[in-house]
């Protein structure tokens, strides 16, 4: 029996990207939705509590990065065999994308066992915040292979458009961990109270459902059959090629983790325990600030991908743009509503005085640099799209590392403090903008030019 094909290579574009972004953004919400719902119930445990998931972010940010990176590998792949009509390859990067996953998953299962505590105090934290937030992290990374497989899954679904499945997956994953998180933190209905421990099995648990809906959604896709997958070959040489499309990805997004890793570094140094549980607590907000804009990348990859492989290059400039400019007036909102509404934002996740001031002094600052991240992802997910996603490492790499500096001079030699800090994450993000969008336009027309 012949199948009937949907595909993004036709129709118009705004169309396409609504379809992709809004269930995408939606499910990204009840994402981190989730994660606020974690950082409510830790906060009300302690403040070391809630410094020691503050501590753990970089190190799950650095498992979460690898899952998504090959997500994102996957996608421009398949996506161009999608758009080339490629069905039979399209089967084999999936298969091999699921071997490179479980080799993923067992590497930060290892990490786990053997490498968290040191990392945590390698970060700075010492005593009680070192053992709840090591507790945490560790028991996230035995199960890591799941968050790993899932991103997968949702990768070759986006390929095709079809953000649905993994929002729906979110959304129930954020009500399960509502009724779980109070069962295992605190304890109820006679349940050992197990701390920051039981907001890692909460989440494994959701993370393990997901898995058994992903595959099913999968199973059910327009472009997926069991026997071509079943015969499709597990060869080095596939395995290799999603390694290498995913591993810039994965390493840019990891560069994240040690970001995270490097704020809380000086955060630290120049204000304590305060001022790290105050940008963890204001991350969060920041997040749900920025889903639109990834529903919009996921977007922009998507058709792009496709519509490179069936050669079809204006519509990928019109997919690019369109998606740039919609980010850039969302963006320009959250920034009036964020400095607005910051006073009122951080008393959700703190009641400490001097942690809410902290939180609103970096929102209002970060404020400045909202609109640069439009300028970053997009110009990311064109290169992702096109089969070059190299140069997003080197961004990435500017993005994390470059800060030392920054912060170094700022906080320290001219006195800024923790405030330093604040404005040096946008006048590095503002720069790196200022690097990638030009050399994104020359890869971008260079792939496109006609032979």
């Amino acid at each position: 029996m012949t199948k009937t094909y949907k595909t993004l290579t036709e129709g118009p574009i705004l169309h396409h990207i609504k379809a992709i972004a809004i269930p995408a953004s939606v499910g990204f919400l009840f994402n981190t939705l989730f994660n606020v719902v974690d950082t409510l119930y830790v906060g009300r445990l302690s403040t070391e509590a809630l410094a020691g998931l503050s501590f753990s972010f970089p190190l799950f940010f650095l498992m979460v990065s690898f899952g998504l990176g090959t997500s994102q590998a996957i996608t421009a792949l398949t996506g161009h065999d999608i758009g080339q009509k490629e069905f039979k390859h399209y089967h084999t990067y999936i298969k091999n994308g699921v071997m490179l996953t479980g080799l993923i998953g067992g590497i930060f299962a290892l990490l786990g066992i053997f490498a968290v505590p040191s990392i945590f105090t390698l970060m700075g934290a010492s005593n009680e915040t070192l053992a709840l937030g090591a507790r945490y992290t560790q028991t996230i990374y035995l199960g890591s292979v799941l968050f790993a497989y899932n991103f997968l899954i949702s990768g070759v679904l986006n390929a095709e458009g079809n953000t649905k499945p993994f929002r729906n997956f979110l959304i129930l994953g954020f009500f399960l961990n509502i009724a779980l998180n109070p069962l295992f933190i605190f304890g109820w209905f006679g349940l050992p109270r197990l701390s920051t421990l039981g907001v890692a099995l909460a989440t494994l648990i959701v993370q393990l459902l997901g898995t058994a809906y992903l595959t099913r959604s999968l199973f059910k896709s327009d472009y997926f059959t069991w026997e071509t997958f079943k015969n499709a070959p597990v060869k080095w040489k596939e395995i290799r090629s999603v390694f290498q499309q995913s591993l810039p990805i994965s390493l840019s997004n990891a560069t994240i983790a040690l970001g995270v890793f490097v704020i809380n570094y000086f955060a630290a140094l120049y204000g304590g325990d305060n001022a790290v549980a105050a940008y963890g607590a204001a991350l969060r907000i920041e997040q749900l600030l920025f889903l639109p804009t990834i529903g919009l990348n996921i977007a922009a990859l998507s058709i792009v991908a496709q519509n490179f492989g069936a050669k079809k290059y204006d519509r990928m400039k019109e997919a690019v743009m369109k998606s740039g400019i919609i980010g850039l007036i969302i963006m320009g909102a959250s920034m009036v509503i964020t400095f607005i509404a910051a006073p009122f934002l951080m008393p959700l996740f703190i009641d400490e005085s001097s942690v809410i001031q902290e939180g609103v002094n970096y929102l209002r600052i970060a404020t400045v640099g909202f609109t640069s991240y439009i300028f970053l992802n997009i110009s990311v997910s064109t290169l992702q799209a096109i089969k070059k996603p190299g140069f997003s490492l080197f961004i990435g790499i500017y993005r994390q590392f470059f800060p030392i500096i920054v912060f170094w001079l700022l906080g320290g030699v001219f006195g800024l403090g923790v405030t330093g800090v604040w404005w040096g994450i946008v006048g590095v993000n503002w720069s790196a903008a200022v690097i990638i969008v030009p050399y994104t336009i020359h890869r971008f027309k260079k792939a496109t030019s006609s032979a």
